[in-house]
C-alpha cells in the first residue's frame, strides 16, 4: 500500500485563516452595499429628485390634457411619494367627459394619467355649430367640431333638452354595432306624439319611430333589413309592430340635412 498524505493542522491554519477572511469581506461588501442604497433612497425621497416633473395623460379625446392639468391642480414641487392617487382619480372624474381615471407613479418623476371617456353617443347643431354629445346627456360646447364623422348620428330638431335627454339615454343603451348603422335621428313631434323621430340610416333606409323603448324596438333593425331584397329601400315602421313600406320616386333624401351640415361648417 502506498502512503497517505497528511495534512498537519498547522499546514490548514493559513487556508482556513483565508477562507474567513473573504467571507468577511463578502458580508462587509453586502452590508455596505446594502447602507448606500439606503442612503441614496432617503437623499432621493428628501430631495428634489422626487418632486413630479411630468404628468403623462393618454386616452383623452374630447378633455384636452389643459383642461385635466387644471382639475389635478398638481402643485410645482409636489413630492411623487405625496400625491395622492384617490384624490387624483376623483378629481379627474369630476370633469364631464371622464367616466374615470386610474393613477400609476412611473419612478423617478413622472405621474401616468390612464382616462376613460363618456361614450360618444351623437352630435348635436347648436348656432350652427355642431357639438359631440356624450352617453350622460352633456354636449361639449367648448368642443365644436368641422365635421360629422360616421361613428355617431346627427341629432337634429331636438329644441326641448328633455326629449334629447330621453333620445341620448335610449342611444346610450343601443349597441354601437346598430348605432353605427343611423347617421341621422329628426325629432319630428306632433300633437298626438311628442316622442315621434324619423331616422335616417347609412344603408339608405328611413326608420319611422318613437324615443319610447327606441333602444329595445331598434335591436330588430337588422333582422328587418336581412329579410329584404339589397335592392330595396323604403321606410322601415318600429312601432306597436314592424313593418316595411318602399319608398315612392323621390322620397329616399327627403328632409335629410347631414350633408348640407357638413359643408356649412
Amino acid at each position: 500500500m502506498g502512503k497517505k498524505n497528511v495534512v498537519s493542522i498547522e499546514d490548514r491554519i493559513p487556508t482556513l485563516k483565508q477562507e474567513r477572511k473573504k467571507k468577511a469581506n463578502r458580508r462587509l461588501v453586502f452590508y455596505l452595499s446594502i447602507f448606500f442604497f439606503l442612503i441614496t433612497i432617503i437623499v432621493y425621497l428628501q430631495s428634489p429628485l422626487s418632486d413630479v416633473r411630468a404628468i403623462h395623460i393618454n386616452g383623452n379625446s374630447f378633455v384636452n390634457d389643459d383642461q385635466i392639468m387644471q382639475a389635478l391642480d398638481i402643485a410645482e414641487g409636489t413630492n411623487i411619494w405625496t400625491v395622492n392617487k384617490q384624490k387624483i382619480r376623483e378629481a379627474a372624474a369630476s370633469i364631464p367627459a371622464v367616466r374615470q381615471a386610474e393613477v400609476q407613479r412611473k419612478l423617478p418623476w413622472t405621474i401616468e394619467l390612464s382616462i376613460t371617456e363618456v361614450d360618444h353617443v351623437g352630435y348635436v347643431i347648436r348656432d350652427d355649430d355642431v357639438y359631440p354629445v356624450l352617453a350622460n346627456g352633456k354636449a361639449l360646447s367648448e368642443r365644436p367640431q368641422s365635421s360629422v364623422d360616421g361613428n355617431a348620428p346627427l341629432l337634429a330638431g331636438f329644441s326641448e333638452e328633455v326629449y334629447l335627454q330621453k333620445m341620448v339615454k335610449e342611444l346610450s343603451d343601443l349597441s354601437e354595432s346598430i348605432r353605427n348603422l343611423i347617421s341621422e335621428i329628426h325629432w319630428k313631434p306632433d300633437d298626438g306624439n311628442k316622442y315621434k323621430i324619423l331616422l335616417y340610416m347609412s344603408d339608405g333606409n328611413v326608420v319611422d319611430g318613437t324615443i319610447r323603448h327606441f333602444a329595445d324596438k331598434m335591436s330588430v333593425y337588422p333582422s328587418i333589413v336581412s329579410q329584404l331584397g339589397s335592392d330595396k329601400n323604403g321606410i322601415i315602421h318600429i312601432g306597436v309592430g314592424a313593418y316595411f313600406e318602399e319608398f315612392d320616386s323621390g322620397m329616399e333624401n327627403e328632409g335629410k340635412i347631414g350633408e348640407s351640415a357638413n359643408e356649412s361648417q
